[in-house]
């Protein structure tokens, strides 16, 4: 999918529509007839980033807010599609645009009539999704883990986009984006009901079904008599901080004594007594490079038999190591550039 490179212009804000067929804030603006205020269209974009407020890569409403005006404007252009009737609709940048709006029916000091845009003409639906994809999941001003699933989910489920073409809007496997995919659909399905009406539904807890969804974790949960209201009502509870301790889940469910103590004290306390893997000092203190090439060579030479005795037992103590070791380097991959 090819997009045009667009054309660089300082546009009539009043001319511009907000993105009503936006998945992201359609359902939200279909509540507010008249113009919701900038603050919850950012809101409902989930541009803020909850689990890194305070850092120095977060973004918060009035940090936003605060930057534009003391900037006397944007310096990344808001992206805009000229539809064949002419008229402008806004397809990155809407919370800007209302902010734009906002300052001059408020009169704040600033010129704001006018905004830097880059126009496309008559961009297709498929265009757009790539502009969005390519912004914020891979560009320079991400949505938090949940909005993108939330999007993904929706390109996939409401769109129904082929995997492959949501692949290649953003990047990566299709493995992760089913994942990613299926994390939402769980954290929906059962965290949200278990909250009731009055709960708070806090999107930080979405890597914990990201984790659920990797190998033997589900099976570890059934196999013990439990189910998915069980696991997010652990969620809820604490019961899996950090949530990098789902990894741990199928270790403690087959464990009684770690089992009843998980569900007691949670799982830091659960894993206090399982059994520490034997790890002796020449293999502690070996280099990662070194540590890497005897895995290659080990898993190059493992026996069949060996290979169907781990895949019939994905919750075992083997496979989880396995599939813990996988996503510890696929993530130092990536952040050392090095992944394809």
């Amino acid at each position: 999918m090819l997009v045009s490179t667009g054309t660089h212009s300082s546009v009539l804000v009043e001319e511009i529509e907000l993105d009503r067929s936006n998945p992201r804030i359609r359902k939200f603006l279909e509540m507010y007839p008249q113009d919701p205020t900038p603050e919850q269209i950012f809101l409902a974009l989930g541009a803020g980033n909850d689990e890194d407020v305070g850092s120095s890569t977060s973004t918060t409403f009035e940090k936003l807010k605060q930057s534009i005006i003391s900037n006397g404007g944007i310096i990344q252009p808001i992206i805009l599609n000229r539809r064949k009737d002419g008229s402008l609709v806004c397809v990155e940048g809407n919370t800007r645009v209302a902010l734009y709006k906002h300052f001059t029916r408020t009169g704040v000091k600033g010129a704001w009539t006018h905004i830097p845009s880059l126009v496309h003409d008559e961009i297709d639906e498929a265009s757009v999704h790539a502009i969005r994809l390519q912004v914020h999941l891979v560009g320079p001003r991400p949505w938090d883990p949940y909005s993108k699933a939330k999007y993904l989910f929706e390109l996939r489920n409401q769109e129904h986009l082929p995997f492959a073409t949501i692949v290649d809007y953003c990047g990566g496997r299709q493995t992760e984006v089913v994942e990613t995919i299926n994390a939402y659909s769980d954290m929906e399905e059962f965290y949200r009901p278990v909250l009731g009406e009055d709960g708070d539904f806090d999107t930080t807890r979405f890597s914990g079904f990201v984790e659920l969804q990797k190998s033997g974790i589900k099976q570890a949960i059934t196999a013990a008599g439990f189910d998915l209201t069980d696991f997010a009502q652990w969620i809820h509870e604490n019961k899996l901080y950090p949530l990098q301790k789902v990894r741990v889940l199928p270790r403690i469910l087959r464990n009684d004594k770690a089992r009843e103590i998980f569900l007691k004290h949670g799982a830091r306390k659960a894993e206090a007594v399982l059994e520490k893997p034997d790890l002796n000092r020449t293999l502690q203190e070996a280099e990662i490079g070194q540590l890497a090439r005897a895995l290659v060579n080990r898993i190059a030479s493992l026996p069949y038999e060996e290979q169907q005795r781990i895949r019939a037992d994905p919750g075992g103590d083997t496979a989880q190591a396995l599939v813990d070791a996988q996503s510890e380097l696929i993530k130092l991959l990536e952040w050392l550039r090095l992944s394809s």
